[in-house]
């Protein structure tokens, strides 16, 4: 039943061979989303340390959609860049608290911890949403493996 070439695990993949494999396990894509997630962080680094952003200052609840999307970004990023959840979720969490820390010594900024709660619900998102598509395609992958090898 199965046609295609053996990939790396012994199994066989219609892609095996082929050069193609899924972004979330080739080296050179988790290297680009590394390197995504630095961005992320040094601009929200630099956001963070001045009193003055780009554009018009942002009232509640504006700045907690800004949090938000910002950390679901770099929590998204940190998961593709790891392909763990939980290591993506933890590194954009203790971001998002550095940060807060780090706008306490910031002239004309304060430090929240409604600010820090919006930063952990778009990292918990973005840490899932990252990582969920590959889980589930990894499973029906192992299912099909599975069923392939069954002897009857």
């Amino acid at each position: 039943m199965g046609s295609g070439n053996a990939d790396r695990t012994g199994g066989t993949s219609p892609r095996s061979g082929l050069g193609l494999t899924p972004p979330a396990t080739s080296s050179r894509f988790r290297a680009v989303w590394w390197l995504i997630s630095l961005g992320i962080m040094g601009t929200i680094w630099w956001l963070s340390s001045s009193a003055d952003t780009p554009g018009p200052p942002l009232v509640h609840p504006l700045d907690w959609i800004a949090h938000f999307t910002a950390y679901f970004a770099l929590a998204y990023a940190l998961g593709r860049a790891t392909g763990r959840r939980d290591v993506a979720l933890l590194i954009a969490v203790w971001w998002g608290a550095l940060d807060e820390v780090h706008q306490a010594f910031v002239p004309g900024r304060d430090a929240g911890v409604t600010d820090w709660l919006f930063d952990l619900a778009g990292a918990w998102i973005g840490s899932r949403w990252a990582t969920r598509r590959r889980g589930a395609r990894q499973d029906r992958e192992g299912e099909a493996e599975t069923v392939r090898n069954q002897t009857w």
